[in-house]
């Protein structure tokens, strides 16, 4: 194991086991569709096809974060009805990909506002532009730079950018009450990443906010990941966003070690990470090799 924070964090992970086991995170429960799972103090997740949705219920509001698909965004939306008696009056987009937003037209339907980072909506249009699915885009209306700040209930819901990291434009989005973090695709939960170059990813400062991250929540924050390993799930504390950290650091580390002998990013790629066997998802036996190979690329073309 050479995670550099393996030392400073297994102190921590065993001091919150009790805690963790109350958390809904055994993993019979992920891979199900529709599934709808509350957290605390009324927040909770839905787990269908694509990035994880997160959602919070009030009295005086409901708000969602991040969308699906149309046809899960449906699913979820029937479902939020159900409990809430109530529409959704906020929509959070974490990103801009389309496993966050292409249900943007079925949950914002209703008059719900959406928000997103300033970078989200040209992203989601040059996206949809070269998939060709601009007539099937709906997008935030409201934008923010650095943070973002509502009230809903007894509930203060706050959004943070730390610059670019996944893509140019992710949200961190906390529940400050419940004390809950929906860090969209800055987490990838013990398994390989998505690394969008084209859209700003930059995995120097990807670190970096990981590394903020931390610092910012504790022990006590429970934290929604995008998309995470069948056997871990996609629920976390934030010794888990070290992992993510790095697991990006190992990444940068080894194209760098490519590039300074002279090989290619197919040969660099081919050597593969020690320490991080738990990244590989069954299915996906490449994933890390991509990965390696995308931060090649990332570092050769700085360099140039």
């Amino acid at each position: 194991m050479n995670r550099r924070h393996f030392l400073t964090t297994a102190g921590a992970a065993a001091g919150i086991g009790l805690t963790l086991q109350a958390l809904p995170l055994n993993a019979a429960t992920f891979g199900q569709h529709g599934l709808f799972t509350p957290i605390r103090c009324g927040t909770g997740r839905f787990e269908s096809r694509g990035g994880t949705i997160g959602w919070f219920i009030h009295e005086d509001g409901v708000v969602v974060i991040d969308s699906q698909f149309p046809e899960s965004a449906s699913e979820c939306l029937a479902g939020l009805a159900e409990r809430s008696g109530r529409g959704i009056d906020l929509l959070i987009n974490s990103h801009h990909h389309g496993d966050h937003t292409a249900g943007n037209g079925v949950l914002g339907a209703d008059g719900a506002r959406i928000v997103a980072h300033d970078n989200v909506p040209m992203l989601q249009r040059v996206q949809a532009e070269r998939r060709d699915t601009l007539d099937a885009q709906t997008y935030a209306a409201e934008t923010f730079a650095h943070e973002w700040l509502e009230q809903v209930g007894d509930e203060t819901i706050r959004l943070r950018h730390f610059g670019p990291a996944h893509t140019a434009g992710d949200a961190i989005i906390h529940f400050e009450r419940a004390d809950v973090v929906h860090m969209g695709d800055l987490v990838f939960n013990y398994r390989h990443a998505y690394i969008d170059l084209g859209a700003g990813a930059d995995t120097a400062n990807w670190i970096t906010t990981l590394e903020r991250t931390y610092e910012v929540f504790t022990d006590d924050t429970v934290f929604i990941f995008g998309h995470g390993n069948p056997a871990n799930g996609v629920l976390g504390r934030r010794q888990d966003v070290l992992v993510m950290a790095d697991y990006l650091g190992a990444l940068r580390d080894a194209a760098a070690a490519g590039i300074d002998a002279g090989m290619s990013a197919e040969e660099t790629a081919s050597k593969g990470l020690e320490g991080f066997d738990s990244q590989m998802v069954e299915g996906n036996p490449d994933g890390i090799a991509r990965n390696i190979a995308t931060v090649y690329e990332e570092m050769t073309s700085v360099q140039e």
